[in-house]
């Protein structure tokens, strides 16, 4: 499951609540291609068993300003990967693989 974020509030909520379990943002835009290429990929990740533990967040910049502004995102797909509140990573662009294998070893 993928929880859609609309502002800051509910961004620090959402960390806060995932505690020590690892949180993945998608920063998205509806008028980005890539970002829409990747999206089924990234909510076939969010159904996958194997990824049970993670949280799964989604981004739309244009909806959460705020968000994307306080992450200092310059360009879409981006992604950010968190623990205990605290960014472990991040990579932008649409690399399917590279998101998965990110999630694999981050997850630990």
């Amino acid at each position: 499951m993928i929880v859609v974020i609309e502002d800051q509030d509910g961004f620090d909520k959402a960390l806060a609540a995932a505690g020590d379990k690892l949180v993945v943002v998608d920063f998205t835009a509806t008028w980005c291609g890539p970002c829409q290429m990747i999206a089924p990929f990234y909510k076939g990740l969010s159904e996958n068993p194997s990824y049970a533990n993670v949280v799964f967040l989604k981004v739309d910049v244009d909806d959460a300003q705020d968000v994307a502004q306080s992450c200092d995102i310059k360009c879409m797909p981006t992604f950010h990967f968190y623990k205990n509140g605290k960014k472990l990573d991040e990579f932008s662009g649409s690399n399917q693989n590279k998101l998965e294998e990110m999630l694999k070893q981050l997850k630990g």
